[in-house]
């Protein structure tokens, strides 16, 4: 099956096509990919990417036969442009939309059955986090000052370049969830045939404001789904 897989709940703008096969032992494959470092720019950038990613895999909406977005924790405005965007996408097209935490996409790409800590930027001057062990939360997420971070047994952190430092464990150098993990954490949804209630934002605190941009996103993300 064709998978669309995006995230907003980082900086990184993330957008890509992922091939999942039916038989359970194989892994998500990126036919494509597009990445824009810029927490400004999630709602420019996130729909011309959906694009390119198409175009180059040579397929249109239309092929698409689910969509997966990431559900945060993440600052208010860029997740809320993403999860917009992607659902603008599943809707216009007919295909089910599944949420994953984007922390567990960003532990599911770090190899190993150890104890990861995933930590990102949550922004005045505090931290998201969450600890795995085999793709399982075992604690979290939760939004925290950088020192009441919970490591407990975690034997390595991921996450934001920013903030890995912050705890003294070695770093796996997964900054940001992938569209090859996103569709892994829902593969066993997406191969049962699943058709997932509306995801739900994982924000973990009151927004400041009320964002506008996704309601730009979700014009311009329908527009390109339907041509």
């Amino acid at each position: 099956m064709l998978v669309l897989a995006v995230d907003t709940s980082t900086p990184a703008v993330t957008a890509g096509l992922v091939r999942l096969d039916a038989d359970p032992s194989a892994a998500p494959v990126g036919l494509a990919t597009r990445v824009t470092v810029d927490a400004r720019l999630h709602a420019e950038v996130l729909t011309p990417q959906i694009v390119e990613c198409l175009a180059e895999a040579g397929v249109g909406p239309a092929d698409l036969d689910a969509v997966v977005v990431g559900i945060g924790p993440g600052p208010f405005t860029g997740l809320r442009v993403g999860m917009a965007t992607g659902m603008a996408f599943a809707d216009a097209v007919g295909v089910p939309v599944h949420g994953v935490g984007s922390l567990d996409a960003i532990a599911a790409a770090v190899p190993g059955e150890r104890e990861v800590l995933v930590i990102t930027d949550a922004r005045r001057k505090e931290v998201y986090w969450a600890r795995f062990v085999g793709g399982r939360a075992v604690a979290g997420p939760a939004v925290s000052a950088p020192g009441d971070v919970e490591v407990g047994a975690a034997e390595v952190v991921a996450g934001s370049a920013s903030h890995v430092d912050m705890v003294d464990l070695p770093v796996e150098p997964v900054e940001s969830p992938s569209p090859e993990s996103l569709v892994a954490v829902a593969a066993a949804a997406l191969r049962r045939g699943d058709r997932p209630d509306e995801p739900v934002p994982q924000y973990l605190r009151r927004p400041d404001a009320v964002a506008t941009a996704d309601r730009a996103a979700v014009a311009t993300a329908d527009r390109a789904a339907r041509s």
